[in-house]
């Protein structure tokens, strides 16, 4: 299942290549670096993915105006869904692993 995810590219937490589907390899800019940060890495991924969301929500608005086709707007949205259910759930195990620290005696 995890295979048929096109929005993600875990790949990409190591700075391989980007996080939406069809944007090709990551520019230096977006990038992560290698020796970057947990923080930096969430970061970034949150940024993408808030972009991915954004993309499909003004695909929606130009599917409504008749500029693109309906299939387009498909994608989009299902390329925004997929990539917010992935941020939860890796929100989720975050907040796991924090609750699991928390919980342990020091």
């Amino acid at each position: 299942m995890i295979s048929g995810i096109g929005a993600l590219d875990f790949k990409a937490i190591g700075g391989a290549s980007g996080l939406a589907q069809g944007s090709g390899p990551a520019t230096a800019t977006q990038a992560v670096d290698a020796t970057g940060s947990f923080a930096s890495v969430l970061s970034d991924l949150a940024s993408r993915t808030v972009g991915t969301l954004e993309q499909a929500e003004q695909m929606s608005v130009q599917g409504l105006q008749g500029q693109v086709d309906t299939r387009e707007v498909v994608d989009a949205v299902m390329s925004a869904e997929q990539a917010l259910t992935a941020a939860v759930a890796i929100r989720d195990k975050i907040v796991s692993a924090y609750m699991e620290i928390s919980r342990m005696a020091i």
